[in-house]
C-alpha cells in the first residue's frame, strides 16, 4: 500500500477550514479533521475507485462536509494535492500539478 504525502497547501486548507469550523461551533474543527483523516485513510486502499476529474488526478469526497480530496497516485506515493469545498473556485489547485 502506498504513502500518503499532502501537498503543503493542501495541508494549509485543511488547518484553515478546521479552524473556521472551530469557530462556527466548538468540537466542529476536531470532526472535520476526523472526517478527512478517514477519507484519506480510504484512498492507499483502492485509489483507482475515486472519481476521475482530469488525467490521472482523481477526487475522494470528505464524509458530512462540502469537502474533497483531489489526489494522484504516483509510483511510489499518492500526494493529495487540495482539500477543496465544491461550492469555491473549482480549478484553483491546477497550478500545483
Amino acid at each position: 500500500m502506498k504513502t500518503l504525502r499532502f501537498h503543503p497547501e493542501a495541508r494549509i486548507e485543511m488547518v484553515a477550514a478546521a479552524q473556521y469550523y472551530e469557530k462556527a461551533q466548538e468540537g466542529l474543527g476536531r470532526r472535520f479533521l476526523e472526517a478527512v483523516h478517514s477519507a484519506a485513510r480510504h484512498i492507499p486502499l483502492m485509489p483507482a475507485i475515486y472519481q476521475a476529474i482530469e488525467g490521472d488526478i482523481r477526487r475522494c469526497c470528505v464524509e458530512k462536509f462540502p469537502f474533497g480530496l483531489v489526489f494522484r497516485e504516483k509510483e511510489d506515493h499518492i500526494e493529495i494535492i487540495a482539500l477543496i469545498h465544491f461550492k469555491r473556485c473549482p480549478g484553483y489547485w491546477k497550478d500545483r500539478i
